[in-house]
């Protein structure tokens, strides 16, 4: 997930590092965010996300901590790679397990397509991203079935964070240990996320922008 100040700002920044246009996407109404997407091979795909100046507020806060006027300042100069997203048969089971009384889920719809998504009360990513959000399809649709090929796959996830083994043994709880790998960091450097991707033109790394308090 790259999150981004306006879509075409975000868009543009994903062509530069993989090389490939992003396609598809559209509005979350609920939500007052739009998207584009690109295919990162089979199941998986990347998806770029910024709040739509024609959209409207929810009555709660925006996924992904795009209501925080830091982070929305820290977007204007370069869109960043912020979390992963998980698809799950059972996001109430899963999300209680692992947000407890810090979250709830509620039903997201973009077009035709329908879903259930896990959110923090505050909107707010946990682990600093490097813990998944969690989603659930609803019927058959998936977005990835009408998704052009790009010619990139994803290869796979790191973080880093000070505590790395807290971080890893919840990766662990929820069964996603081969998505994931999470790598110490001195303490005074805040948590990040890294997606190695495979393109036309060679391994490329996306990583969020890390910067010492």
């Amino acid at each position: 997930m790259v999150a981004a100040h306006s879509l075409d700002q975000g868009s543009a920044y994903v062509e530069d590092c993989l090389g490939v246009p992003m396609t598809g996407g559209g509005k979350h109404a609920a939500m007052g965010t739009h998207n584009r997407v690109l295919k990162l091979g089979q199941g998986q795909y990347l998806e770029v996300i910024a709040i739509d100046p024609e959209g409207r507020q929810p009555d709660f806060p925006r996924w992904f901590n795009l209501d925080d006027s830091e982070f929305q300042a820290r977007l204007k100069i370069r869109p960043q790679l912020i979390t992963w997203v998980v698809r799950t048969d059972n996001v109430d089971l899963l999300a209680e397990a692992v947000y407890g009384q810090r979250g709830c889920v509620r039903a997201m719809q973009r077009d035709e397509l329908r879903w259930r998504f896990a959110f923090t009360d505050d909107g707010s990513m946990p682990g600093n991203g490097l813990i998944p959000h969690m989603m659930q399809w609803e019927g058959s649709g998936h977005p990835i079935e009408t998704m052009p090929d790009s010619g990139c796959t994803l290869l796979g996830l790191d973080g880093v964070h000070a505590e790395p083994a807290s971080v890893q043994r919840l990766v662990s709880s929820m069964g996603l240990d081969r998505f994931i790998t999470i790598h110490p960091v001195a303490p005074q450097w805040p948590p990040g996320l890294h997606a190695r991707i495979k393109t036309p033109a060679g391994v490329v790394a996306m990583d969020s922008q890390l910067r010492k308090p």
